[in-house]
This record gives structure tokens, C-alpha cells and sequence, in this order.
């Protein structure tokens, strides 16, 4: 076990055995060496690295670096600049888990149902990737590259994510027994870019990567009142989650079927849009 406490600490390790598992909080990672689906020769771990832990503001663009827990994504700062994730970090585990939990984990992980990759999906987050000679930069929709699978090469980590400061409401839903402490059935994050004059839709445990409801998206950015922040009529909130719908592929599992999750997802993008925008003209 290599234990870090630099960045270029890491990357060395790393460098020397490409192999060796990354351990941060070790949320995912534990319930993967429990439950005896994995073992673990070499571990280099990232918990006492200061580079890797809190975030920055520049201009209009956020660093959130990996070591990110759950618990400071929802601290006030933070949460007023990116609401989304706050909103997705608060329905993580329990306190226990959110202490300890990482961004980075949560984007290595690369689960569909990760709670944090449809936020970031709909915020269009640039992931920064690090090993001991190369630094590069992957739009979060290429990095994840399927159930959990993603495109970190031999000898590299995640340094850190960077999103957009808000510039309009946002919001994170998602569905299961109950809304905290649990995994998602399915999830969606809505971004209002007002700027840009658009809705942004990701979709979580709706398809095997990060998902976009781009059809979705181009139908509304023409029918939202943006000087008054209002949708036009309630037939345009209802045509949205069936575009919405669409854009879904879910599979059946012992977590919920497929149809029911597109069901879901319907109810998950009306219910967002009413909130970012308040009600409808009849």
C-alpha cells in the first residue's frame, strides 16, 4: 500500500504499478472487496492528499476537486453555485457516507445510478485527468464509457471536475423507497441556463452512460417566456416528459422494470420543470 500525501505522490505510484486500486473514501470500493467481488493486491490511497480535497470558483467555472466529499458539495457556498448537486449530494448514504464519500469515487465508480454523474451530465462537466507526465481534459460524456467503465488509462486519477456557476434554478429528483440512503431506481437533474436560453436534462439509471434528453431540450428552449421565467401552457409541460420519455432506455432489473423506470422518468421532468418554473398558463 502506497499511502499518498501529494498529487505527485500518486502519480508516481500509479505510474509504477498501473494496476494498483485507487482508495479515497471507499464507499464503492469496500462493498466491491466485502462482498468478495474483488481483491486488492496494491492500493495507493488519496484521502491525506491537500491537492485532491475542496474547490475554487474562477470566473464563471468551478474546480471541484476529487476528494470533494458529499457533505461539502452541500455546504451553503457551494450549494448557492451549483444547487443540483447539493440537492444530489444530500440524498447520498447516511452522514457516515457523506463524510467519507468522494466526487471522484462517485465518477470513477461510473454506475448508472450514480447520483452525482446526471447533475453533472446536465452541467456539461469537464473532467480533468492527471498521471505522472500528462495532464488531459474529457467532457464527462466520453469519460464514462459503460456500466461501470470509464476512460481512465493505466497510471492516471481523477483530479478534478469543472462546471459551470449557476445562472439559473436547478434541480436533482430521483425515485426509489425513499429519497435518501438508498440507490436510485432512476434520477434526472434539470439546469436552467438562462445565459444561453436553454434547459438542460440528465438522466440517471436510465441508460448505461450519462444520457442527455437533447430532443427534449430543443423543444422547450423556444416556448420558454425567459423574460418572465414562465412556460407558456401546460401542453408544453406534458409534451417535455414524453420527450423526456423517449429519450430514456432503462433496463428491467430487481430494482425496478424498465417500463416502470421510463414511467418514472416522465414524472421525475415534469415535476422539475414545474419547480424551475413555477406553474403553467392554462
Amino acid at each position: 500500500m502506497t499511502i499518498a500525501t501529494t498529487l505527485e505522490e500518486a502519480c508516481a505510484a500509479m505510474a509504477d504499478t498501473p494496476e494498483a486500486a485507487l482508495l479515497a473514501g471507499g464507499t464503492d470500493l469496500m462493498v466491491e472487496v466485502n462482498h468478495g467481488h474483488r481483491s486488492l493486491t496494491d492500493v495507493v490511497t488519496l484521502d491525506r492528499i491537500p491537492e485532491l480535497d475542496g474547490w475554487e470558483r474562477h470566473g464563471d467555472s468551478l474546480r471541484l476537486r476529487a476528494g470533494l466529499t458529499y457533505a461539502a458539495m452541500a455546504d451553503f457556498d457551494l450549494a448557492q453555485l451549483v444547487p443540483g448537486l447539493a440537492q444530489a449530494a444530500r440524498t447520498v448514504g447516511s452522514p457516515q457516507i457523506r463524510n467519507t464519500g468522494t466526487l471522484g469515487g462517485n465518477l470513477a465508480t461510473a454506475s448508472p445510478a450514480g447520483d452525482t454523474i446526471p447533475v453533472l451530465a446536465a452541467l456539461d462537466a469537464i473532467v480533468e485527468l492527471r498521471s505522472e507526465h500528462n495532464r488531459r481534459e474529457v467532457p464527462i460524456a466520453d469519460f464514462i464509457t459503460g456500466v461501470k467503465r470509464n476512460d481512465l488509462r493505466p497510471g492516471e486519477l481523477i483530479e478534478a471536475v469543472r462546471v459551470p456557476v449557476a445562472d439559473g434554478p436547478q434541480e436533482f429528483l430521483k425515485v426509489d423507497t425513499r429519497n435518501a440512503m438508498v440507490i436510485s431506481v432512476v434520477s434526472l437533474a434539470m439546469v436552467v441556463d438562462r445565459a444561453n436560453r436553454q434547459v438542460k436534462v440528465g438522466l440517471g439509471a436510465a441508460a448505461p452512460v450519462p444520457r442527455r434528453a437533447v430532443d427534449a431540450e430543443r423543444f422547450l428552449g423556444d416556448l420558454i417566456d425567459w423574460d418572465g421565467d414562465s412556460l407558456p401552457e401546460s401542453e408544453t409541460v406534458n409534451q417535455f416528459g414524453k420527450l423526456v420519455m423517449a429519450a430514456a432506455s432503462p433496463i428491467d432489473d430487481h430494482r425496478g422494470s424498465a417500463s416502470y423506470r421510463q414511467h418514472a422518468i416522465g414524472v421525475l421532468a415534469r415535476r422539475a420543470l414545474l419547480r424551475c418554473f413555477g406553474e403553467v398558463s392554462r
